[in-house]
C-alpha cells in the first residue's frame, strides 16, 4: 500500500504539470484585457508598463515555465484583475467555506443515499424500494438551483416562523443546512440508485448463497459480506464526485451568498485574470487527485485482492 501511494504522489506531477499546460494556453485563447475595467482604452504605454509588471510580455513558454516554479514555491501569484490582491490570499480566505460545503454535501448524501439504496435493494420490488427510487429519481433530476429556491421558498416564507433556519451566509450550523441540502441531494440520489443496484447484483453471488446457507445471521451477511462488496462501485463514484461539489458549487454559493471561491472563479474567467484562474484550477486538479487517491486506499481495505494484484 505504502509503495501504492508513493507511486500516485509521484504520477501528480506530470498531471499539474499538464492541467497547467492546458489551463495556461485556453486562457490565450480568450479576447479580453485584464487591465482594461472600464469601456475607455487603456494608453499604449501603460499597457506596456502593466504587461512588463506582470511578466505578460515574455513568450508563452518562459510565462509556463515561471509560474510552474511559483507553484513549486507555493506562490500562486497575484491577482491581475483585483489589486493589490495575492491568489494565496484568495484562497486562504474564500477557499475554507466552499471546502466545507462540498464535505458536507458529501457526507449528507453518503449518510442518506448508502442506506436508501441498500433498504430499496432489500425490499426489491416493494413498496419500500418503489418510494426510494422515487425520492432517488426526484432529486436527481431536479437542479440544485431549483432544489434551493424551494428550500427557502419553505423554511423561510411559508414555513419561517416553526423553522426559523437562516437562508444566507456560513457562520453558524443552522445556516449550513439548506445549502448542503441543496448541493448534496442529486449525489445523495445518484448513490442511492448505485448501491441499489450493486447491492442486487452482489445479492445473486455464489458466496452470499453460501453464506445463508452456513446459517449466519442475515445482519452479518448483508452488512460483512454484502454491503462491503457493494460499496466498491459507490466507492468508485465518490471521488469525482466530491470534486464536482467543492469546484462545482458557485451556484449554490450565489444563492445562499456564502463567501466561497467559486464566485472568484467565474468572474476570473470572464476577466482573464490569468493568475486567479490557474492557481484555483491547480488548486481544484490536487483535490481531485486526492480524492482519486484515496479511493486507492479503499479499494485495498474493502477488497483486498485489489491490493494483492497490484
Amino acid at each position: 500500500m505504502t509503495r501504492l501511494i508513493v507511486r500516485r504522489v509521484l504520477w501528480t506531477i506530470p498531471v499539474i504539470l499538464l492541467v497547467i499546460l492546458m489551463t495556461f494556453l485556453l486562457m490565450r485563447q480568450i479576447e479580453g484585457n485584464p487591465f482594461r475595467t472600464s469601456e475607455r482604452a487603456i494608453p499604449a504605454s501603460i499597457q506596456a508598463n502593466l504587461e512588463a509588471k506582470f511578466g505578460l510580455d515574455d513568450p508563452w513558454w518562459k510565462q509556463y515555465v515561471r509560474y510552474v516554479k511559483g507553484v513549486a514555491t507555493f506562490d500562486l501569484g497575484p491577482s491581475l484583475v483585483l489589486r493589490n490582491r495575492d491568489v494565496n490570499d484568495i484562497v486562504r480566505e474564500h477557499f475554507p467555506p466552499s471546502l466545507e460545503l462540498g464535505a458536507l454535501a458529501m457526507l449528507f448524501a453518503l449518510v442518506f443515499g448508502i442506506p436508501l439504496g441498500l433498504l430499496a435493494a432489500l425490499r426489491a420490488n416493494k413498496w419500500p424500494d418503489y418510494t426510494a427510487m422515487f425520492v432517488a429519481n426526484v432529486g436527481f433530476a431536479v437542479p440544485s438551483f431549483l432544489i434551493a429556491t424551494l428550500l427557502i421558498y419553505f423554511f423561510a416564507v411559508r414555513w419561517g416562523d416553526i423553522f426559523d433556519i437562516p437562508t444566507s451566509g456560513w457562520t453558524t450550523w443552522q445556516s449550513k443546512i439548506l445549502p448542503t441540502i441543496a448541493l448534496g441531494l442529486g449525489p445523495m440520489a445518484y448513490f442511492a440508485r448505485l448501491t441499489r443496484g450493486s447491492v442486487l447484483e452482489t445479492l445473486q453471488q455464489d458466496y452470499i448463497r453460501t453464506a445463508r446457507a452456513k446459517g449466519l445471521r442475515r445482519r452479518r451477511v448483508v452488512v460483512v459480506h454484502t454491503l462491503r462488496n457493494s460499496l466498491i462501485p459507490v466507492v468508485t463514484a465518490a471521488g469525482p464526485i466530491l470534486g464536482f461539489l467543492i469546484t462545482g458549487s458557485f451556484v449554490i454559493e450565489q444563492i445562499f451568498a456564502i463567501p466561497g471561491i467559486g464566485r472568484y472563479y467565474v468572474t476570473a474567467v470572464t476577466g482573464r485574470d490569468y493568475s486567479v484562474v490557474m492557481g484555483l484550477t491547480v488548486l481544484l486538479a490536487m483535490i481531485v487527485i486526492v480524492a482519486n487517491m484515496v479511493v486507492d486506499i479503499l479499494y485495498g481495505i474493502l477488497d483486498p485482492r485489489t491490493r494483492e494484484a497490484r
